[in-house]
């Protein structure tokens, strides 16, 4: 996969990150990512679910990430819409690229089973995708604020201290994840 074929897939989003250094380096993070993985072409990636948790529905991995860019952005920009004056700063972006960088830990977690499914990988197993996904963008120099947005968006992020747009992320991130959840409990009421 061809870093242009990557910066292509995280469109709309990336082109949204103002500071050149940072969106280069969130794409160079995820071409890490895939180099590192099974997965060879963008069709291949976009077979893989978002989740190996409950069933997605079809959702894949790409379009989860960038929903939940797209909904981390969407509260940031209702806060600012209708708060009379902010209580704190948002760094859109910090939150685009957190959004964009959630869940790349999952390119090393999730392959292909050879069967036309996924399954956890053996990096899986060794770690969870906040942690491997976290290493990733320490290794290409990534601020530790954007760590923070990786290592924290999920359960390993409970009680710990998190930016503010990790907040966001964590929100956006559960409100993709949670209905699908309770869709195969019987819980969701529709």
């Amino acid at each position: 996969m061809t870093r242009q074929e990557i910066t292509d897939l995280l469109q709309p989003w990336v082109g949204r990150i103002q500071d050149e250094d940072l969106r280069e380096k969130v794409v160079t993070c995820w071409e890490r990512a895939v180099s590192r993985s099974g997965y060879k072409t963008v069709a291949d990636l976009e077979k893989m679910p978002f989740t190996l948790l409950t069933d997605t529905r079809g959702l894949n991995f790409v379009e989860h990430t960038l929903a939940v860019t797209a909904g981390a952005v969407g509260l940031a920009q209702a806060q600012g819409a209708h708060y009379r004056s902010m209580p704190y700063a948002i760094d859109m972006d910090r939150l685009v690229a957190g959004g964009l960088l959630h869940d790349v830990g999952k390119i090393l977690e999730i392959e292909p089973d050879g069967k036309g499914g996924h399954r956890k990988s053996r990096a899986g197993f060794c770690m969870r995708h906040p942690i491997s996904g976290a290493a990733l963008a320490a290794e290409v120099g990534l601020p530790d604020e954007v760590l923070n947005c990786i290592a924290c968006h999920a359960k390993e992020g409970e009680g710990r201290p998190q930016v503010l747009e990790t907040v966001l992320i964590h929100q956006a991130d559960y409100a993709t994840f949670d209905p699908l959840v309770m869709m195969v409990k019987g819980t969701l009421i529709q």
